[in-house]
């Protein structure tokens, strides 16, 4: 049977990463990474491992700098996790039985899916889910290669999906999301967007968080989480909007003179107001079960232009 590394790269994660490291019986060997934590991070991790590596913290380079950890690794395998993640028994058991069958030679990868529990539910909508992420690869065969945070492990083969989940603890409050929207993720976004030579519109100050909450609200059906899906579509539209703030500062607070400015901006929001009506009707319609009924929805949402 093949081994496991499990490698974990910290930094002030003393409120979490006993969970995770309790989870991670089942591997082989755990290799913690702490980027010069000021809290028990550290102090914490020794308890469950002699690998405890100190670097120091680059907010910019959060996935980059797990790559340190990855070279320390012994295994054959390595399982990539987040100090607030842990690996459900069933995904333990999986691993262990993939590994021990090897059934896929040619395949040095695995995507694990992964429940996130965001102000203490699990979001089966709102884009949360199935949430696949690239955290099981061979050893030399994976590694992060840019600076963009969230982008995914680059892997030299092939790969495969596992069944069972990750628990991914994520925002346990909105000043933990307000501090990791305005601090890392939406300045590194707004970078993202820089470098590839976006032009920005005035009008994205509506359209970046308008397609955003319609996209999660209702494409990706977040009214189905309820409140929770209405609260993290507005969140996640804020997050959109804190992007196009950056990038306006890094363009020196361009002003936007026009004559017709009014009317631009009344076409903009009445553009926003047809595509919730259009998205709301559309939602409704799908959740008719009677085809008589739902027949004459749609014709009455072709009378009022909702088609």
């Amino acid at each position: 049977m093949s081994k496991v590394t499990a490698v974990i790269s910290a930094f002030n994660e003393e409120k979490n990463i006993e969970r995770c490291l309790k989870s991670l019986s089942f591997a082989d060997e755990i290799v913690v990474v702490d980027n010069s934590s000021s809290d028990k991070t550290a102090e914490i991790a020794k308890k469950y491992t002699k690998n405890v590596f100190i670097q120091e913290n680059d907010p910019n380079l959060i996935d980059l700098q797990k790559n340190f950890g990855f070279e320390k690794a012994s295994s054959e395998w390595i399982l990539s996790i987040d100090a607030d993640e842990e690996v459900s028994i069933e995904l333990a058991q999986e691993i262990k039985k993939v590994l021990k069958n090897n059934k896929f030679e040619n395949v040095v990868g695995y995507w694990i899916p992964r429940k996130n529990i965001i102000f203490g539910k699990f979001m089966e909508h709102t884009g949360w889910y199935p949430d696949p992420q690239l955290r099981l690869f061979k050893r030399g065969k994976g590694e992060f290669v840019k600076t963009h945070v969230h982008e995914p492990i680059k892997l030299d083969g092939e790969s495969a999906y596992l069944n069972e989940h990750l628990i991914h603890h994520h925002y346990a409050s909105v000043a933990e999301f307000m501090q990791k929207t305005i601090n890392i993720y939406a300045p590194n976004e707004a970078q993202n967007y820089i470098d590839k030579g976006y032009q920005l519109s005035y009008f994205d100050a509506i359209r970046f968080p308008a397609n955003e909450f319609i996209s999660r609200f209702f494409a990706r059906k977040g009214y189905l989480d309820g409140f929770h899906g209405l609260m993290l579509s507005i969140l996640m539209a804020f997050y959109h909007f804190t992007i196009f703030c950056i990038m306006w500062e890094k363009q020196g607070f361009k002003e936007h003179n026009h004559e017709s400015f009014l009317e631009e901006t009344e076409k903009e929001f009445t553009k926003v107001g047809k595509d919730m009506l259009f998205w709301i009707s559309k939602e409704k319609l799908e959740r008719i079960k009677n085809p008589v009924k739902r027949n004459l929805q749609r014709i009455s949402n072709k009378v009022h232009g909702l088609a």
